[in-house]
């Protein structure tokens, strides 16, 4: 019965936490799902946003195969319509002859763009701003893109850093326009890790 399950704003659902209808899964914001957290409708996969997807994390339509943005593929990672197959990548705007998988992508590009900060970690002027935040206990900090992106960036230990620059065809401003770190600030992070100083325009190591 509907009573016992938990938490769902939506009519007709045996999952939990769903806000649309006729889920049997959980976690839906959709319809007729019987996947997990998928915001599109009637999905039997999960982490959809489209439509009628039998396999995961896919934002296009009808798709069996998985993270895929186009329509009736059975393939993955497809942006175009009915493939079966996997494409290369494309990456810093140039094509490769490698799969995703062959990347290795750095764990910092990873991140959110909120921060839950607790009450006691708030500053004065957060707490002015958000005057529930007390009875909250905290609150959700939202960032803007470039800005999580630089937060990542200055907290990311200097091995990840370099993985960046290893990336298929890294293009230093392809990468500044997306994310607003430029070249100088990797310098800067890769010098300061190695105790370099550049002082005009030459590198100095300094004494430990």
């Amino acid at each position: 019965m509907e009573e016992d399950n938990k938490n769902n704003t939506g009519n007709s659902n045996s999952g939990d936490w769903n806000s649309g209808d006729r889920n049997s899964g959980d976690s839906n914001s959709g319809y007729s799902n019987s996947g997990y957290r998928n915001s599109g409708d009637r999905n039997s996969g999960n982490w959809n946003s489209g439509n009628w997807n039998s396999g995961d994390s896919n934002s296009g339509d009808s798709n069996t195969g998985n993270s895929n943005s186009g329509n009736w593929n059975s393939g993955n990672r497809n942006s175009g319509y009915f493939n079966i197959d996997e494409p290369k990548v494309r990456i810093f705007g140039k094509e490769t002859e490698i799969k995703r998988e062959d990347i290795n992508f750095p764990s910092w590009i990873f991140f959110d763009l909120t921060e839950w900060v607790s009450f006691q970690d708030m500053t004065d002027k957060e707490k002015e701003n958000n005057t529930f935040a007390e009875f909250t206990q905290g609150y959700l900090k939202t960032y803007e893109y470039k800005e999580a992106f630089k937060n990542n960036f200055d907290k990311a230990g200097i091995d990840d850093i370099k993985l960046t620059l290893e990336l298929p065809n890294f293009d230093y401003d392809i990468f500044e326009e997306i994310s607003g770190i430029s070249k100088s600030d990797f310098d800067d992070k890769i010098n300061l890790d190695l105790n370099i100083k550049i002082i005009d325009g030459k590198r100095y190591k300094l004494i430990e």
